[in-house]
């Protein structure tokens, strides 16, 4: 098992590895000076439920091959749930449908924080 990645950059490549399945919109969030419990938010937009549960598996492959533990993460995902987390500790993990993007606005909620990528 190798050294555990820095937070920001296992961050940023978790949002690569999203991208490179299809999330869209995805984005990291840096909310190390305005928050306790976690360090950064990844988030995407998925377009399904059978989506969401494959970027899940590639989550938890990347944690799994990284030596991070997931703290709260994969379940069987319900064919109306519309926003799963996926919580690596310093990490959480935002995979959301468009419906719930839109309705929870986690960016705005969180809009102190910088976006470190797009």
């Amino acid at each position: 098992m190798e050294d555990l990645p820095r937070a920001d950059d296992a961050a940023i490549e978790l949002a690569a590895l999203i991208r490179e399945h299809r999330g869209e919109d995805v984005i990291v969030m840096d909310l190390r000076e305005i928050n306790y419990w976690t360090d950064f938010f990844v988030i995407a937009t998925v377009s399904s439920n059978t989506h969401m549960t494959g970027l899940q598996r590639h989550i938890k492959d990347y944690a799994r091959e990284k030596g991070m533990t997931i703290l709260r993460g994969h379940r069987k995902t319900g064919a109306d749930d519309e926003w799963n987390l996926t919580d690596l500790g310093n990490i959480v993990i935002h995979l959301m449908s468009a419906n719930s993007r839109s309705f929870y606005e986690l960016e705005r909620l969180w809009s102190a924080a910088s976006i470190i990528a797009p």
